[in-house]
């Protein structure tokens, strides 16, 4: 019996919603991030992207425990000598809410071309609203204690 190996065009997508209203940033980023690689399938592979669409709404209501919210800093650099950026994450998620979540998933994917092509079909939003209706998303219930 030979092994499945599963093809790029045999890859079924669908789209799911997950509210992040009061769930834990890094609970949050280690699911999405699953959904994202395609882990929850059975047709699993890591070197094919089967992976999931994933909308997080609500990303301004997602929590931080302890006292990350004051202590932790986000960097970012320009690529030029001296271009390194801090900022806290009281003023990411008040100012950018959406980069949080982003930062946090994109640092649990693979750092290859097929993680840059996983991050690319998540879609985060700071309000409750989105505007992928047309793909008849699936809410997706993240199956832990809110903080």
């Amino acid at each position: 019996m030979r092994t499945f190996s599963p093809k790029p065009a045999d890859v079924e997508r669908r789209w799911l919603v997950i509210d992040a209203d009061d769930v834990v940033l890094g609970r949050l980023a280690t699911h999405v991030a699953s959904l994202l690689r395609g882990k929850h399938k059975t047709t699993y592979a890591p070197h094919v992207d089967t992976g999931d669409f994933v909308v997080v709404v609500n990303a301004d209501k997602v929590a931080l425990t302890g006292s990350k919210r004051d202590q932790k800093i986000a960097y970012r650099h320009s690529g030029y000598p001296g271009g390194l950026t801090a900022t806290s994450y009281t003023e990411l998620l008040e100012k950018n809410p959406e980069k949080a979540v982003e930062k946090a998933v994109r640092g649990m994917l693979p750092k290859t071309t097929l993680g840059r092509a996983m991050i690319k079909k998540l879609k985060v939003y700071s309000g409750p609203s989105h505007p992928h209706g047309a793909q008849q998303p699936q809410q997706f219930q993240i199956t832990q204690v809110a903080q």
